[in-house]
């Protein structure tokens, strides 16, 4: 019943609200089926679905359920933020409605590549997430949101056709092991040959094309920076993860009988990543850019941490977590500050804690996450990452790893935290910040604090069952 819910009601809600005479109400019917589709993912937690449905074609394991309640509990996140600047500002209601009737579209398709037990179905899926918010990066009348909108899925598109080229490669490797080809996840059978090594390795290319990891991330700065704030932190932190799932499947699948070419395909781009954006990030004075590549860094970070698995795997997962509640938190933040100094030239922002408390405090604690201050969870997943590259001696790796996130302290730092504190460069009027304006980061940032803390034991569990799965069989 979950799973048919999770997908059956965002798109059914879609189609009410293409109706003219409810799209008044369309943020509101946008919130509350995110939030319907939040509790039916603590529920799952709960109260796990065991049964395989629909020709075996759905079942929720333990990733599946861990993502289940992350992605659902960003996208209710963010629908909120949405409702809240419609209500604000009705001229925006147009916008709001089409914004809405998409982003159910993406949260029904995101959630069959979290439940879906076939990798076509899940490949498919995740096209129709790059199709639902494809458009939704085109701000009405700028041309290079429109381009952006173009780039990135033209990228989607190439990085999803290296995915398929490699199923086909996956398929050959496993006939030449001597088993018929099926991509069904509860009975993947071993690959063999060079057939079955280049398509793993295709593979992995396409989805991390998706992650934004070099070499083709050149797409994501722009589409992060031209992209309204609720698609930026919907592209930053529930489509990635979306991707992320799939990328882990095959590295729960494959990993064991092909160790040495996982590790060496996610470690070499997880380092190059890195460098090019700790040198994006020092060069750059766009205050939206600058996180966008922060996240090129932080795929990097996961490349790393996945592509040494073992204790570093629990890491990850805890670093993936706290990251897409940052992004979240972040990317929104950046959308309340652009809007109200008109710039995004971080050298012209200044006194944000001053000019804008709630803002200039989710900047802050926001980049404290974002740069690993204790006590949050991505300073811990670094710590586990960082542990297990010395004990797998990857000494090189280690070092490389110390001097580039030691470079981005430094850059990021520079850049943000003037912004935050010292008198405003510019006086503008505006309206008094209201708690239900920041109710959503709040509700990000509770959680990100409480993952650093405590991490509950059904969540705990549930990362260390995913943790344990991705060792490889």
């Amino acid at each position: 019943m979950i799973p048919i819910a999770l997908v059956l009601f965002p798109l059914l809600a879609a189609a009410v609200l293409s109706a003219a005479r409810l799209r008044d109400r369309a943020p509101s019917v946008l919130a509350g089926v995110a939030l319907l589709c939040t509790a039916l993912a603590m529920v799952e937690v709960a109260i796990p679905t065991s049964e395989m449905m629909f020709l075996r074609l759905v079942h929720i394991d333990a990733t599946g359920r861990l993502f289940l309640l992350l992605v659902n509990g960003i996208f209710l996140g963010v629908s909120a933020y949405v409702r809240g600047r419609v209500l604000a500002s009705p001229e925006l209601a147009d916008e709001g409605t089409r914004f809405s009737v998409l982003s159910l579209v993406f949260l029904a398709a995101t959630n069959v590549v979290l439940m879906a037990n076939h990798l076509i179905v899940q490949w498919i899926a995740l096209e129709a997430t790059a199709l639902a918010i494809a458009p939704l990066i085109v701000r009405p009348g700028v041309v290079a949101s429109r381009q952006a909108s173009w780039r990135y899925f033209l990228f989607s598109s190439v990085g999803l056709g290296l995915v398929m080229l490699g199923f086909l490669g996956l398929g050959r490797g496993m006939e030449a092991a001597g088993h018929a080809p099926s991509f069904f996840l509860d009975q993947l059978p071993a690959v063999a040959g060079l057939w079955g090594k280049m398509g793993l390795a295709l593979v992995i290319l396409g989805l991390g094309t998706k992650l934004g990891l070099a070499p083709m991330y050149s797409w994501l700065p722009e589409a992060y920076d031209e992209a309204p704030p609720s698609v930026t932190a919907l592209l930053g932190a529930v489509q990635f993860n979306c991707a992320l799932v799939m990328l882990l499947r095959v590295v729960q699948a494959w990993r064991g009988d092909n160790a040495s070419l996982v590790t060496a395909e996610l470690l070499i781009m997880g380092v190059v990543s890195m460098v090019v954006s700790t040198f994006s990030i020092i060069a750059t004075r766009n205050m939206k850019r600058l996180l966008a590549y922060a996240s090129i860094n932080h795929a990097g970070v996961i490349a790393i941490g996945l592509g040494i698995g073992k204790s570093a795997t629990f890491g990850v997962l805890l670093y993936v977590i706290s990251n897409a509640f940052i992004k979240a938190i972040l990317f929104l933040t950046a959308g309340k500050i652009k809007a109200h100094y008109r710039t995004k030239d971080t050298r012209k922002i200044q006194g944000l804690i001053k000019d804008l408390p709630y803002s200039g405090a989710f900047l802050m604690v926001g980049t404290f996450a974002l740069l690993g201050f204790p006590p949050f969870g991505s300073f811990f997943g670094e710590l586990l990452i960082l542990s297990a590259l010395v004990s797998s001696g990857q000494i090189l790796v280690f070092a490389a790893f110390c001097v580039l996130i030691t470079m981005t302290f430094v850059a990021t730092g520079r850049t943000i935290f003037p912004m935050i504190w010292g008198e405003p460069k510019q006086q503008v009027t505006w309206p008094r910040q209201t708690l239900g304006s920041v109710a959503p980061k709040l509700f990000f940032l509770l959680a990100l604090v409480a993952l650093g803390v405590f991490v509950p034991p059904v969540i705990n569990d549930l990362m260390q069952d995913v943790a344990h799965s991705l060792e490889g069989r």
